[in-house]
């Protein structure tokens, strides 16, 4: 089984959700930690699925990606400056 997982990094440690799973995240002071508190926390999120929300949630396709942008800051009418 696979699941699709986001994990961001800010100067308190790393948060991670399921995109799947609605209200499945975590948190934690490393991406290890993070990484293993999210195993854990979509383990017992599947645990609660009858099987047919099982096929549904783990058949989804997230696909992830990222992309350079070039930002505008001064006199662009949607920033704030």
């Amino acid at each position: 089984m696979k699941a699709s997982i986001v994990v961001e990094k800010d100067e308190y440690g790393y948060y991670a959700f399921c995109p799947e799973m609605k209200g499945c995240h975590t948190q934690g002071d490393s991406l290890d930690e993070v990484l293993a508190n999210m195993k854990e926390a979509v383990e017992l999120y599947v645990e609660t699925l009858s099987e047919e929300e099982k096929g549904y949630f783990l058949s989804k396709e997230i696909l992830t990606t990222s992309m350079e942008v070039n930002v505008k800051t001064k006199g662009h009418p949607l920033c704030f400056n």
